[in-house]
Formats: structure tokens, C-alpha cells, sequence
């Protein structure tokens, strides 16, 4: 029986649907993007956060992380302070967490950084995150001991937008200005916190195979709200063929990175 190959896919190469089914079924636990290797590739801010993390720790005394993922930017640190403490509200991520974490002596939380911190005021001298969803600076004012400092790598304004429009259209001005650094700073310093730093770079993705997208996607769940594999097929096997035909889908990431301290 000879079976036909999808027009265009090379002998051995994997279809549209064997990409699609691999990626859907993948686990998107954690904040590991291990998966992605030789598939999709994003350009890294030159201020290197994980460096600027470890720097950090090792001259404090009290650390919280908060919306610490599966805890693997905080794993990486080569030391940690005397007291650590990271805050996590997604139960997948808690157990990745506890893995990595906890044979460290990391006390973690389950909590919801969002919008609360389980904290008592002023017990933290370095409070750390890298791309929260969202920064609740009043608490993070709160929790922060006089002179204490908020260093975090955020994600910035219409970050991979390209594959957004790919797949909803174009959008208004007030989602592609969302996230803004100056928004950042406003926010940090109507909390009662002095701006010390604020960097912003924008970055080259690219997207080699469906399948890295689907996975994106599934992961990164703000780029595109509300994504499944069913609702967004027709518009998967698109960009499956416009990748076959033009090479990896190319977007733009936008970082950047705030240092806030708390008056003495």
C-alpha cells in the first residue's frame, strides 16, 4: 500500500498533524522551555537576569521570588540567601517547585502574587521575579524592608505580537501599548518605591515548526487568550504551510528590567 505525503513534506519530515499532535501533548508544567531546543529561538537581554539574580541573592539576607514558575530562574542562582522564599499559585508548578527548590532549604508558598502576599510588612530585604503575569506593587512596597529592593525581568508591550495578529488580526492601539516600561515605573513609584533602574530591548524569535508554536502557545497563554489546538486548527495549517514554503516564522520579543528600592 503506498501512502501519500502531504504536498510539499520531504520523505521522513513530520506532517502537519504528526507537529500538531506532539506538541498538544507535551507537558507545559513549569517555566522550563527545554522542549523548544532546535525548534524555536529567542534572542536573550543583554543585562542577563539569572547573572543579576545571583549577584543580588548573595548579598541578601531575606529573599521572596514571587510567581516563581517551577522555580527553575531561582534553582539557578549558585547560592541563596540565609531565608528564601518563593510564592506560587499554579499547583502544576508548586510540585515542580518543591522538586527543585525545597532540597535547598527554599520555603515555598502557595499564593497568589497577583494580587497578595502572605507576608507581614518589611520582611524582605530583595524581592525578585521574573515575567509575573501581573505586579502588585503595593504589596510589594509592603513586604519590602526599608531600603529593600524589586528586581524583575518583565515581559513589555506587544511582545511576540506577530504571531498575535497571526492569529486574531491586528490589534488596538491599547493592547499593543500594554505592559509599558514607563507604565512600570508610574506604577512602581505611585507605590512609594524609587526607580533605580529601567532597561527595555527588543528581541528576534523565530518559530521552526508548527509544533514549537502550539507549545508557545499552550505555555505562554496571554500571547494568544483562550488558545486550543481545535479552535485555532485552520489557522495552525496555515502557518504550517508558511513555514514550509518561507522559512520560520520571525517575531519580536520586547524585555525589561526594573530595579526599585524602598526609601530609607
Amino acid at each position: 500500500m503506498t501512502v501519500e505525503r502531504p504536498a510539499g513534506t520531504a520523505a521522513g519530515e513530520p506532517g502537519f498533524e504528526e507537529l500538531v499532535a506532539q506538541a498538544a501533548a507535551v507537558s507545559v508544567d513549569g517555566w522550563d522551555f527545554s522542549w523548544l531546543e532546535g525548534r524555536a529561538s529567542e534572542q536573550r537581554p543583554s543585562w542577563g537576569y539569572a547573572r543579576l539574580l545571583g549577584e543580588r541573592i548573595a548579598r541578601a539576607d531575606t529573599v521572596l521570588d514571587v510567581q516563581t514558575g517551577g522555580g527553575e530562574v531561582l534553582a539557578s542562582a549558585p547560592r541563596l540567601a540565609r531565608r528564601t522564599v518563593a510564592v506560587e499559585s499554579w499547583p502544576p508548578n508548586l510540585a515542580r517547585a518543591a522538586a527543585l527548590l525545597r532540597p535547598r532549604g527554599v520555603a515555598l508558598v502557595a499564593a497568589d502574587g497577583d494580587h497578595t502576599l502572605p507576608f507581614a510588612d518589611g520582611t524582605f530585604d530583595l524581592v525578585l521575579s521574573r515575567h509575573p503575569v501581573r505586579t502588585c506593587w503595593p504589596q510589594i512596597a509592603r513586604v519590602l524592608r526599608s531600603g529593600g529592593s524589586y528586581l524583575s525581568q518583565q515581559v513589555g508591550p506587544a511582545s511576540v505580537g506577530e504571531l498575535t495578529e497571526f492569529f486574531l488580526g491586528p490589534q488596538p492601539a491599547e493592547v499593543r501599548t500594554r505592559r509599558h516600561p514607563d507604565a512600570a515605573r508610574a506604577a512602581a513609584q505611585a507605590a512609594g518605591l524609587e526607580v533605580v533602574d529601567l532597561r527595555a530591548e527588543t528581541l528576534h524569535t523565530e518559530f521552526r515548526d508548527v509544533g514549537a508554536v502550539v507549545y508557545f502557545l499552550r505555555k505562554v497563554i496571554w500571547i494568544v487568550p483562550g488558545f486550543t489546538v481545535d479552535r485555532y486548527r485552520e489557522r495552525l495549517a496555515d502557518l504550517h504551510r508558511r513555514i514550509r514554503d518561507t522559512g520560520p516564522f520571525t517575531a519580536h520579543t520586547t524585555r525589561f528590567l526594573i530595579e526599585a528600592r524602598r526609601p530609607q
